[in-house]
Parts: structure tokens; sequence; C-alpha cells
């Protein structure tokens, strides 16, 4: 296992960065943990699950996540716990880490 460490930065991007640079090019993101300062998810609409409906959240969130590496690029789903206990989840576009931290727990495909 790989564990990769955002302690500042925009979180996909520098995963990306990351895998590429320890030769990831497909793996499992078995674990995605810490907080954002802001962050981008989809879903889909219930009536097309071909399209996206994308929203950005300028707000913190604790965050939680699985994925995977495929050909080089990360590809994430979270549930991100924000103020007044409520949860926002879906497929993860960016995410900005400044005040706290992430770590992707990662193990490389055989």
């Amino acid at each position: 296992m790989i564990v990769f460490e955002i302690p500042a930065g925009e979180l996909v991007d520098e995963l990306n960065r990351q895998a590429a640079a320890a030769g990831i090019v497909n793996a499992a993101i078995v674990s995605l943990i810490g907080a954002v300062d802001s962050f981008t998810v989809s879903t889909m609409p219930e009536d097309d699950a071909l399209k996206d409906t994308i929203t950005e959240y300028d707000l913190p969130g604790e965050m939680t996540g699985t994925g995977e590496f495929r050909n080089g690029f990360a590809h994430l789903h979270v549930v991100m716990g924000v103020h007044g206990d409520r949860a926002i989840a879906g497929h993860l576009h960016e995410a900005i880490v400044r005040t706290h931290f992430a770590r992707a727990y990662v193990i490389p495909a055989s």
C-alpha cells in the first residue's frame, strides 16, 4: 500500500501528480480521508444517467471516499460532511485543501 498525502493544493491534480511520480497507472484508492476548504461534485439527474449535474460548494467539508486510478487519472467518489450535520455525495471533480490535509491509501494493480 502507498499513502499519498496532500497538505495543501488541489486534491485531484495533486493525486494525479503523485501517482505519476510513483509510476502508478492503475490502482485502487481504498480510502480517502481528510478535510477540504471547498469542493465540486457531480451527480446524475434521475431522468438521465448519462448526464452530470455539477455543483460547486464554497464551504469546508469533512471527507471520506474511495476510487481508482485508471490510465493514470484519479476517479473518486466522496461523501463530504458539512455544517448542519449534512452530507453531500458524488463524483469529485475538484477539492481545495488549505486548512487541514487529505490522505489517499492506494493499492497498485498487479
